[in-house]
């Protein structure tokens, strides 16, 4: 039998009744950004706003303190999802240890994370870290980054987002329990 295979299950949450879930990408301006705003809006549709907290976070420092690229904004903002508050910002160590889920968008960044911990001698455990898409319904791999092409990618990037982020929040309501 051939098909997609079934989501790790979410780790447990590091504190009762609180989750916190870190997006990352290589410069926090595209991908990691705009499943930041679209994860948090279902979080928020589902009644878990006050217990879900989700940030995105770039591996690189070239943006820091940056808004959203203007292309990721714009398709964010066609689909009534508000941009308008992202700062770009850099991984701290701290993600490993404040977060309960740290998600790469693709699998460069999640080596750069998996290097990253490991330089500061941090035993990360595996189920914490993974890639943003070992959640989508549709399949595995990479979100694609869209910062060298046109908006057709930026609208891709967000179809994969959106269902993706739709099953993290099914995920949440379903294994964790926050009620």
């Amino acid at each position: 039998m051939t098909g997609t295979p079934s989501p790790p299950p979410l780790p447990a949450a590091l504190n009762p009744g609180r989750y916190g879930i870190a997006l990352v990408c290589l410069g926090n301006i595209c991908r990691s950004p705009m499943a930041d705003v679209v994860l948090t809006a279902r979080v928020d549709d589902a009644g878990l706003a006050g217990v879900v907290r989700v940030v995105s976070a770039g591996t690189g420092h070239w943006h820091v303190g940056e808004p959203m690229d203007p292309r990721a904004a714009a398709t964010l903002a066609a689909a009534d999802l508000d941009p308008t508050t992202h700062r770009a910002q850099q991984v701290r160590l701290g993600l490993f240890e404040e977060f309960d889920l740290v998600l790469a968008m693709d699998a460069a960044n999640l080596r750069d994370l998996q290097q990253l911990a490991r330089d500061a001698g941090l035993a990360v455990d595996p189920a914490r870290l993974h890639l943003f898409r070992d959640h989508d319904p549709l399949g595995r791999g990479d979100v694609p980054d869209p910062y060298y092409g046109g908006s057709d990618g930026f609208e891709e990037v967000l179809a994969m987002i959106e269902r993706t982020s739709v099953a993290i929040v099914a995920a949440l309501q379903r294994e964790l329990p926050f009620r």
